[in-house]
């Protein structure tokens, strides 16, 4: 389990392609307190070290994670939003986020007012149907909150001058994909309303959950 506040920036150092997947080495300034199967957000997936020591990690992606997330287009010189798991009794700073990517959202535009930015960002739809207003998403693993929803499953989100300077959004272009988590309440919320009017274990059909 994660939280969304971004730990650090890394590196994508090295490549290398598997038979059901790719592997990745980062340069992280934790790698050398990282143990082998502790898991790391990076842009937000959840992935396990697989080898670490000399200021890097590496991981092992699968071919399912490729196809969901922005995984398969990195090379060397990529960077990462990363973040360690969240300890029992550590303060929640962000919102509750899994490390499961829904999928990958598109920048349409990036804008500035002040010292803030907005950026526009295209959803793909099952993501869009559990996000409101004011509600939490998670962007390259980055907690942030919906400033605006408009039709065709489009979100806006504020980008506050500490987020900008200290992730990978400001690297970004109009058109770069990034991995997209909703939030989990709102998977819940959207499971229970789907299946209530049909069965569900215990309740018989049309029974209100």
């Amino acid at each position: 389990m994660f939280t969304g506040i971004i730990e650090a920036v890394g590196e994508v150092v090295d490549t290398g392609a598997r038979p059901s997947g790719r592997t990745l080495v980062i340069a992280a300034p934790f790698a050398d307190r990282l143990s082998v199967g502790q898991s790391v957000a990076v842009d937000g997936a959840c992935l396990t070290a697989c080898a670490c020591g000399d200021g890097s990690f590496a991981v092992d992606v699968a071919a399912s994670t490729l196809e969901r997330t922005v995984a398969g287009d990195y090379g060397i010189g990529s960077l990462v939003n990363l973040e360690r798991a969240v300890r029992a009794g550590d303060r929640l700073d962000g919102h509750l986020v899994q490390g499961h990517v829904d999928g990958r959202a598109l920048l349409l535009e990036k804008l500035r007012t002040g010292d803030t930015r907005f950026l526009t960002f295209s959803l793909p739809d099952d993501v869009f149907a559990t996000t409101i207003p004011h509600g939490s998403i998670t962007l390259n693993g980055i907690s942030l909150t919906v400033n605006d929803l408009r039709e065709a499953s489009v979100c806006e989100v504020a980008i506050i001058p500490y987020s900008w300077s200290h992730t990978n959004l400001s690297s970004l272009r109009p058109g770069d994909a990034v991995n997209v988590e909703a939030d989990l309440v709102g998977r819940y919320v959207r499971r229970v309303l789907e299946t209530r009017s049909g069965a569900s274990p215990g309740n018989p059909p049309g029974h209100a959950v």
